[in-house]
């Protein structure tokens, strides 16, 4: 919350001009007044300002390796909640466009009006100006779909796409903003990474950014989605995993069906195997690697890795400072935090839609 003196400060401007943005923003319910009023400054008390969050103007989709989540969101939204659809990811374009057509038929709002637009997370390599994936290991049928084309149909507002993991590295900005600089890397079906520079999150000049888990590791024989053999995500992905501990002598992995939790119980029973420990190696080099190269001292890592014994993210992290150049001058900073995807796609409706945005 701010009052609106704050806000004039913020913005660099007088608080006769910043009035009478907050006026508009109050009318066309970006901004609302919060219940509460407090002394902002000597003299009358100011109103206290925050985003709206009794509107829902956000529909936000995530298309994932397994599951596609739905909910509507208001600009206000702090704190990620359980998505209000999951349903198992259909294996076509067509299926994907049915499932979720019927999903939002039941969860569409009274008033159509009060959305703004569809957030969309992706996986793969997205191109998001043009709105297309063109190219996704993990989710192949998705390559050169016209969502935005497809979610129009169902909604007559405008779709903004972003990649997964941006939209992960845009959250944690939101959560941690005096954090102006780090590598965000998602372990999940695949390896990926985003990067955040100066307070603003790094385009990269392709839209190619943070591939980190398609490094080759030396003597990894494994086939990729990609194409490819030996990417690291084959290691470290969920998948790869729960392939390790296959090869490791798990007699149930071996008879039984894919499992994390089966991963969980494993390594905290067995602890660091060798097989594992080559793995977050090969991992920690990656991400060491391209701390270098950004010039960065903090990571943050989200996903399936924060469910792990504590004995897994010190072994990560103590390989990561190893190879990280800012260990032997400064402190490396090594973060493991929840996913924030909500939070994220919001950022990116807040920043594509409403910043600069007349109703």
């Amino acid at each position: 919350m701010a009052a609106r003196s704050e806000l004039a400060e913020v913005a660099g401007t007088s608080c006769v001009t910043a009035g009478k943005i907050v006026d508009e923003l109050l009318e066309q319910g970006v901004l609302e007044a919060a219940e509460t009023r407090r002394e902002s400054r000597p003299g009358r008390p100011g109103q206290s300002l925050r985003l709206n969050v009794r509107v829902p103007r956000f529909m936000l989709v995530q298309l994932g390796v397994a599951h596609t989540r739905i909910s509507f969101a208001p600009l206000g939204t702090s704190v990620d909640t359980p998505w209000a659809v999951e349903m198992e990811t259909p294996g076509s374009a067509r299926e994907w466009e049915q499932a979720v057509g019927a999903a939002i038929t039941k969860l569409l709002p009274r008033r159509v009006s009060d959305v703004w637009g569809v957030m969309m997370s992706v996986p793969g390599i997205v191109d998001e100006a043009e709105g297309r994936v063109l190219f996704s290991p993990n989710v192949h049928w998705s390559e050169g779909v016209d969502f935005p084309r497809m979610l129009r149909g169902m909604i007559a507002v405008p779709v903004e796409m972003v990649q997964e993991i941006r939209a992960l590295a845009l959250g944690q900005m939101a959560a941690a903003p005096m954090q102006k600089d780090f590598l965000l890397v998602d372990f999940g079906h695949g390896v990926g990474g985003a990067s955040v520079i100066n307070g603003a999150l790094y385009p990269g000049a392709l839209p190619l950014v943070g591939e980190l888990g398609h490094t080759p590791v030396l003597d990894n024989r494994r086939a990729c989605g990609c194409g490819s053999i030996g990417c690291m995500e084959t290691l470290l992905s969920r998948r790869g995993f729960f392939q390790s501990i296959q090869e490791h002598g798990n007699k149930k992995a071996a008879g039984g069906k894919y499992s994390w939790g089966m991963v969980e119980q494993h390594i905290t029973e067995r602890g660091l195997e060798p097989w594992l420990m080559h793995s977050l190696q090969a991992g920690a080099a990656s991400i060491a690697g391209a701390m270098n190269v950004l010039g960065v001292g903090r990571v943050v890592i989200t996903g399936a890795l924060n469910s792990l014994p504590e004995t897994v993210k010190d072994f990560l992290g103590e390989e990561i400072r190893k190879g990280a150049m800012w260990g032997k001058f400064g402190a490396v900073a090594i973060d493991f935090a929840p996913r924030r995807r909500m939070r994220g796609l919001i950022s990116v409706g807040i920043e594509r839609l409403v910043v600069g945005f007349e109703r």
